[in-house]
C-alpha cells in the first residue's frame, strides 16, 4: 500500500495565483490533471495539502472515497510543513509515502506504476526518478522513516533529508521528462502546457 501526498498548498508568489488551477486547456486545471493520473496509477489513498487560497482551489478537488483533503494553517513555513501535514494524516498501513508538488503536471501515469511496482518490489528507504542522469520527483518513503520524517525542522529541505538517506536510496531511471519539469513563472507554464498538450491532448 503507497500514499500519495499532493502538495498545493504554496502561495504561487511568482506564478501570481495558484498554480493548482493554472489551465492546462480550456477545460482542465492543473490539479484536476494531476488528480485523474494519480487514480488512474491506482494509488491507494491521494492526500491533498492545500493552504494558500485554500477556498479557491477546493471547488476542483475530485469527490472519491480515496481522496482526503488537509489544510495547513501553517503552509508558510514551507513545503517541508505541507508535507508533514500530509504524513500525519496518511494511513498509518502504508508501506510507502509518495510526494508529488502540483507544479509537476507532466509525470505519466506509468512513471507513477514504475515507482510503486519498484518500490514495493525492493523496499528501500528511499527511491526517486531519474531522467538524463537528473534526479527528479516524486520520490516514495519508506514507512520506517515517517517518525524521522515528523521530526524535521520545517526549515529542513525535503532533498537535504534525501541526501542523508542516499545510502539506502535508489535511483530508477525513467522515460519521462515530466519528473524534472515543473514551473514557477507564466513564462515557464506556457512551456510545460505546449509539452502537456503533446503528450496528453489525445487523451481521455
Amino acid at each position: 500500500m503507497i500514499s500519495c501526498i499532493l502538495l498545493s498548498a504554496g502561495s504561487s508568489s511568482r506564478f501570481g495565483s495558484p498554480k493548482a488551477l493554472a489551465c492546462l486547456n480550456q477545460t482542465t486545471t492543473v490539479i484536476e490533471h494531476i488528480q485523474k493520473i494519480i487514480l488512474a496509477s491506482q494509488m491507494n489513498e491521494i492526500i491533498i495539502v492545500l493552504g494558500d487560497r485554500a477556498e479557491q482551489i477546493k471547488p476542483f478537488i475530485f469527490q472519491s472515497k480515496g481522496i482526503k483533503v488537509v489544510c495547513n494553517e501553517d503552509y508558510r513555513r514551507g513545503q517541508t510543513s505541507s508535507f508533514k501535514a500530509g504524513l500525519r494524516r496518511a494511513d498509518t498501513g502504508s508501506l510507502g509515502v509518495m510526494l508529488v508538488p502540483v507544479d509537476y503536471p507532466l509525470i505519466q501515469n506509468q512513471t507513477f506504476r514504475i515507482l510503486a511496482e519498484k518500490f514495493l518490489e525492493t523496499t528501500p528507504s528511499v527511491i526517486l526518478p531519474s531522467y538524463n542522469g537528473k534526479n527528479g520527483h516524486p520520490p516514495i518513503f519508506h514507512a520506517r522513516l515517517r517518525e524521522e520524517l515528523l521530526l524535521l525542522d520545517d526549515s529542513t529541505p525535503i532533498h537535504t533529508f534525501i541526501r542523508q538517506h542516499t545510502g539506502d536510496t535508489v535511483i530508477l531511471p525513467v522515460n519521462d521528462i515530466g519528473v524534472v519539469t515543473s514551473f514557477n513563472t507564466p513564462q515557464e507554464f506556457e512551456q510545460v502546457k505546449a509539452c502537456w498538450n503533446q503528450l496528453f491532448h489525445s487523451r481521455p
